[in-house]
């Protein structure tokens, strides 16, 4: 596993004290390895003991398990990203546009790399079969989740499968309510604990239609709550108006989604996607 995602999925679920120690490492992974216990949990402003439950937390057995996986997980990366000390940590105030480029760029790069190298196969080939023998696909998310929904809804709907993605929540729960057989309805959301995401799940499980889950938390509602359940690998920045890498995250889940299905039916998807190209575009060119 990856321990700064990780610790990235547990922020939602931890107490003050631990989320200051989660905060603190998110910031500058490097501090667990230039610090002793007690260091570290004087920077953080707590005490030894919440260090040790925050390691528990994260399913470690301790604070020397954290430094080992810490420091070989910093020097895998520090090789592949040339020696930088940009990558893994957080943006902070003075630096650079070029600073700042490099270490959005490093994130997404991890958040794509570490999603795919812990997805659960079995899982995504679960889904993939749901979504192939679907009647009809319902997508929903809340935000930057919403953007990433309506793309798998338009690459679905270009190969020619009965796929909607709902922007209102009245919509989606109205969608989500009606007892059609041969609905799958797969939600979004990064903590997986948005309300209105969840009501749309528990509405459509509810009303006999198959659910997926794609979020970032492992021990979240979402995750507990559908048949099937995919998981992002992400640090996500500070600087969040919107998901910034955790879209990128589940956008590449999506892709994998969407490659999965339109396998199943080879023939059939590339000549859809011949048509639906040329007749976009010979309306550009009219």
């Amino acid at each position: 596993m990856s321990v700064q995602s990780t610790i990235e999925a547990a922020t939602g679920s931890l107490s003050p004290s631990l989320l200051r120690i989660a905060n603190e490492i998110r910031e500058n992974p490097a501090i667990v390895l230039d610090s002793t216990i007690n260091e570290l949990a004087e920077a953080c402003g707590t005490s030894v003991a919440s260090v040790v439950r925050f390691c528990r937390a994260i399913g470690l057995n301790g604070y020397t398990q954290l430094r080992m996986m810490l420091a070989t997980e910093l020097g895998k990366e520090s090789a592949q990203f040339g020696g930088s000390t940009s990558y893994g940590s957080d943006i902070t105030k003075g630096e650079s546009m070029r600073e700042m480029a490099q270490k959005i760029a490093s994130l997404e790069i991890l958040a794509i790399e570490e999603t795919i190298n812990y997805l659960d196969y079995a899982s995504l080939e679960q889904a993939v079969d749901a979504l192939d023998n679907a009647e009809r696909i319902l997508l929903y998310g809340i935000g930057a989740s919403q953007v990433v929904a309506e793309d798998l809804q338009r690459k679905l709907f270009r190969i020619g499968r009965n796929a909607f993605a709902p922007t209102d929540p009245h919509e989606a729960w109205a969608a989500a309510a009606l007892p059609v057989t041969g609905v799958v309805a797969v939600g979004f959301s990064h903590l997986g604990e948005t309300h209105e995401t969840l009501d749309f799940l528990r509405r459509a499980r509810d009303n006999g239609a198959r659910t997926i889950g794609v979020t970032g938390a492992k021990g979240s509602t979402l995750s507990k709550l559908v048949d099937h359940a995919l998981f992002t690998e992400v640090r996500e920045t500070k600087f969040r108006a919107g998901a910034m890498v955790s879209r990128i995250a589940q956008l590449a889940v999506v892709d994998c989604i969407f490659a999965g299905v339109a396998q199943r039916r080879y023939d059939f998807t590339v000549e859809a996607l011949r048509r639906t190209r040329e007749v976009t575009q010979s309306a550009r060119g009219s």
